[in-house]
Order: structure tokens, then C-alpha cells, then sequence
């Protein structure tokens, strides 16, 4: 029999912790990484008896913006829902979050040249953290609550299932990332827990239109993992339909070090949940004056900043700088200075994000002049650029105080390249008899001799008296 084909399906949850400085419905600040555990915590987000939640203004107007940059809908009205559910790290027995009124409805993103339909991004809080003790042998012996991160702010974008593959799923979540830096929302930084993707993953027949039966893989937290999580969920449902089995729908996890996923528990329908209004906040009016300003200071999105900058650089440099606010910024302002398009980026791409370490435009833009001048060599370059971004001197002040200064002056370098061919006349030879490596031993020569030699200058000096 022929091999069955198989579309996959993917629908995406990713949850982002928005920048602010306290938790969703008090004012707990947000705990750093490795704070000890349960010291940002107070009666409201331990769901004491008797205590009111507020709604954090900050957390509000950064879902807010990140609806209107992925295009959303947002209603005049919203509101606030009990989700109940019974999890040791949920003191309170349910999570306030946001049903049949969230925050915003009907946008999209676009990836890889398709269209992704945003169904909702909405607002909740999230819960605590379990840390289980034990050994390999006997499991987990204990189990330990830290309610650091109980209460803490989220945003959940949903899409539709819109997605067909680990590829188009990996790079959804890598623009989803890029939007949100871009406006402000969240740093998004997966390693630190402040962005996590959930996808929904099921495989249907190729041509089928009908949906086949989902698993959802939890908080998975790089977008390595995701690709490869995806890639594995969807072997094993195609094994498992292709010999006769069946798909249920479950919640499962992703093992890292065993590259597999796992069954955690039986998938909740929103029934199971039994939401209903959250008593203790009032719904919510979105004032549209409000939302027009947030609209009106909305930067540039990643995807146009990508396609301006890919009209002046190669694809694989364009990608790496429209993904990243902070280096695009840097690559527009440097070239505004007159530094040189291709040249600036290859000095941002190689030298300037490896370290971290931002050099101001106007130094950057300096620099790549006197190194596509000829005035210093690259390698000079490297060394003023850490230099002017330890103490803040322009690149000209240390060049000048290095002396790095190249010699470029063509009747000086004829007379080194001279030498150099006078002293090694093997080497002379060889190149005239057509063996052009030669030139290698040549210009060694040459820059012993004069290690500041402008080495393009020098190359052609040592060419003309060969030819």
C-alpha cells in the first residue's frame, strides 16, 4: 500500500509575562530569578479570605498594544472570569483570567509570507510553582509550593489552527517575540520564564478539511524545544493512527533530556472550568481615546523594519537585524552617519552582538570609515571598538594615541614591497612561474617590516612589481 499522507494541524497559546514592576491584582513586586521562595507574596495573591483585587493599569495597556500591533479588535467592554480548577499551586482554587469578554478578538501575524489568525489575546494571572524533591530511584518523595510567581501578570495570545509545521510553529513564536520587543510589551525571554508556548498539535489526512484529535504540549520554554516537541508529537500520532490506534486528547509534556513527550492528564474542556464572572472586579470600559493613543504610539514592526533593511543587505544579515530592536536601531543610525550598509552590518553582526556591549551610532559609524578607508586594519578595528565602548572616547582619540594610523603612502610601500621580494626571491619566483599563494610569504615579510602597512595597498604594491 501506498504511504498515507498527513496534514498537520497547529494551533498556538503562548503565554507572556508583560514588563511591570508588580503582580496582576496587587502590588507584590515581581520576583527576580532564584529570589527565595515565597517572599513576594501578600493576603491578595495567597487568596486570603475577605481580600479585593485591583487590575494592574501597566499589564492592561501592554495587552492592549500587543492586540493593536497583531491587528486586533478591541471591544469597548471586558471583563474579568473565575477559572476554577483544584492544583496545589492555585491557593485560592482558581486563577482570575478572561472568557467570553477578553480583551481583544481577530488579528494576525504574518509568518513566512502566510497569515496567521490571532483569535484573542487576553489577560489572566498565573499560578505558583511546585518543586518536587526526591531521587531517580523513589521519585518525588515531597513536593514544595513557591507562590513567588502566583499572581504575576499574562498575557495569552491565541491563534487560530493556522500553523503546519514545526518550522512555520517555531517561527511564529520567533516573531510573536519580535513584536512584543519591538512595542515594548515584554522582553519575552524564554529562558527566563517570561514567555512560554503551548501548541495544539493534532494530523489529519491531506486534503481532509476536518480537524483530528489535539494534544496539547505545556510550557515549553525555547523555540529549539518547540520545534523538536512538535516534530516528535507529530511522529507519534501518525505511528499511532497508521497501526490502528487512536489520538486522545491530553495534555502532555516534553521531556528535554529524553526527547520525547509524555501524557500529564486528560485535556479540560472550558465546562470543566466552570468560569464565571470574577465578583470582586467590575467590568471593564476601554476608553477609545485611550486605545487610539496606544494605537498612535505603536513603533514600526519588525516585519517592515525587516523588508527596509533586507533592500540594503543580503537576507541571512537582514533577518538577524530586524529581529532584534536594539542592533536595527543601531545598523539605521550608524548608516545615517555615513557609514557603509554592508560594512556596518558585518561589524554589528560579528563584533558588536556577540559581546552585548553597545557602541553609540556615532562611534560605530566612525569606526567602519576608518577601517573601510584603509586607516586602521581590522583587526586595529577590534580593538578601538572595545576600547570606545569601555571608556567612551571617540574612535579617532585612541586611534591617534595607538598610533594605529596605516601607512598608505604608495612610494613608501613600493620600497617595503621591494625589500620583501629582494629577501625572498624563492618565494618571488614561485608566483611568477603561476603559483599566486606565494604572495602569502611576501606580504609576512612585508608587514614585519612595517606592521601598520595598509594591507590592500600593500598587496598591490607587491602585485605590480611581480607583474
Amino acid at each position: 500500500m501506498p504511504e498515507r499522507s498527513w496534514e498537520v494541524v497547529i494551533g498556538m497559546e503562548v503565554h507572556v509575562q508583560p514588563t511591570t514592576r508588580s503582580k496582576m491584582f496587587c502590588g507584590c513586586s515581581i520576583a527576580e530569578l532564584n529570589a527565595s521562595p515565597n517572599t513576594h507574596v501578600c493576603p491578595i495573591c495567597l487568596g486570603m479570605p475577605g481580600v479585593l483585587p485591583v487590575p494592574n493599569r501597566a499589564a492592561i495597556e501592554a495587552c492592549l498594544k500587543t492586540a493593536l500591533a497583531l491587528g486586533c479588535e478591541i471591544p469597548r467592554h471586558s471583563k474579568f472570569d473565575r477559572k476554577n480548577y483544584m492544583y496545589p499551586d492555585l491557593p485560592k482554587g482558581y486563577q482570575i483570567s478572561q472568557y467570553d469578554l477578553p480583551m481583544s478578538v481577530n488579528g494576525h501575524i504574518e509568518v513566512g509570507g502566510r497569515q496567521v489568525r490571532i483569535r484573542r489575546v487576553h489577560l489572566e494571572e498565573d499560578t505558583g510553582k511546585l518543586v518536587h524533591a526526591g531521587d531517580k530511584l523513589h521519585r518525588a518523595r515531597e513536593s514544595y509550593v513557591d507562590l513567588n510567581r502566583a499572581g504575576v501578570p499574562l498575557m495569552e495570545i491565541v491563534s487560530e489552527p493556522d500553523i503546519r509545521g514545526a518550522d512555520e510553529a517555531r517561527d511564529y513564536a520567533m516573531e510573536l517575540q519580535s513584536v512584543l520587543r519591538a512595542i515594548g510589551a515584554s522582553t519575552a525571554d524564554m529562558e527566563k520564564g517570561q514567555m512560554r508556548a503551548e501548541p495544539n498539535i493534532s494530523i489529519r489526512p491531506a486534503g481532509s478539511d476536518e480537524l483530528g484529535v489535539k494534544t496539547e504540549l505545556k510550557n515549553i520554554n525555547s523555540f529549539r524545544a518547540l520545534h523538536r516537541a512538535i516534530g516528535f508529537e507529530v511522529e507519534r500520532q501518525r505511528q499511532l493512527l497508521e497501526t490502528g490506534g487512536q489520538v486522545v486528547q491530553e495534555t502532555r509534556g516534553w521531556s528535554e533530556p529524553e526527547q520525547r513527550t509524555f501524557s500529564q492528564r486528560s485535556k479540560e474542556l472550558a465546562e470543566d472550568y466552570r468560569y464565571f464572572p470574577e465578583p470582586d472586579i467590575p467590568p471593564l470600559e476601554l476608553d477609545r481615546g485611550w486605545i487610539e493613543q496606544l494605537r498612535a504610539a505603536l513603533p514600526e514592526m519588525p516585519s517592515a523594519r525587516r523588508a527596509r533593511i533586507a533592500a540594503k543587505l543580503p537576507a541571512s544579515l537582514a533577518a538577524i537585524l530586524g529581529g532584534d530592536r536594539e542592533l536595527a536601531d543601531l545598523f539605521e543610525a550608524a548608516i545615517g552617519r555615513g557609514a557603509e550598509a554592508l560594512s556596518t552590518a558585518n561589524w554589528i553582526v560579528n563584533e558588536v552582538a556577540p559581546t552585548g556591549k553597545m557602541p553609540s551610532p556615532d562611534s560605530l559609524a566612525e569606526l567602519v570609515k576608518l577601517v573601510d578607508a584603509g586607516t586602521i586594519t581590522r583587526d586595529q578595528g577590534r580593538e578601538v571598538l572595545v576600547e570606545s565602548v569601555e571608556t567612551g572616547r571617540t574612535p579617532a582619540e585612541i586611534v591617534t594615541e595607538h598610533g594605529f594610523t596605516q601607512m598608505s603612502d604608495e612610494s613608501d610601500l613600493q620600497l617595503l614591497a621591494q625589500a620583501a621580494i629582494d629577501a625572498n626571491p624563492k618565494a618571488a619566483s614561485d608566483y611568477r612561474a603561476g603559483k599566486k599563494q606565494a604572495i602569502a610569504a611576501l606580504m609576512a615579510d612585508l608587514r614585519k617590516r612595517a606592521p601598520h602597512a595598509n594591507p590592500k595597498l600593500a598587496n598591490e604594491a607587491l602585485t605590480r612589481l611581480l607583474e
